[in-house]
């Protein structure tokens, strides 16, 4: 974890969220393998833009992609799923919230994954309390 008085790192992000992913049920994980995570400070404009955000720090992870269950055996050529998660956002919550940074990170990562599979809030909140 960071030193005191620091802020976490974005690889600290990263490593909290990688422990999280490894948490999770294995029938999940073994459909994850192509999906590329990032960990940015904020979200840029065009993507605040083409959600009608308007604060950076009002998103915390974004997946891009299409769900499990709308992918084709025709879907050559398209650019692989990624999960972002946005450092600053995070620790932002973090401050606000008093929750546990890695606990945090899990919820964010969980949500994010859920968007992979096409589930539901109450499937992610499942899906998030097995992790």
């Amino acid at each position: 974890m960071a030193m005191k008085g620091q802020a976490p790192s974005a690889d600290e992000i990263e490593a909290m969220a990688r422990d999280a992913l490894a948490g999770l049920p294995a029938e999940f994980r073994a459909y994850l393998g192509d999906v590329v995570f990032a960990v940015e400070e904020y979200a840029d404009d065009e993507t605040l833009a083409a959600l009608g955000i308007d604060h950076p720090l009002d998103l915390s992870g974004l997946y891009h992609g299409r769900p499990v269950g709308e992918k084709s055996s025709m879907d050559s050529g398209a650019m692989p799923d990624r999960i972002f998660l946005y450092r600053r956002a995070i620790l932002e919550e973090w401050v606000e919230t008093g929750v546990r940074l890695d606990d945090l990170v899990r919820h964010v990562l969980v949500h994010e994954v859920g968007h992979h599979f096409g589930l539901s809030d109450d499937d992610m909140h499942r899906l998030e309390d097995e992790a």
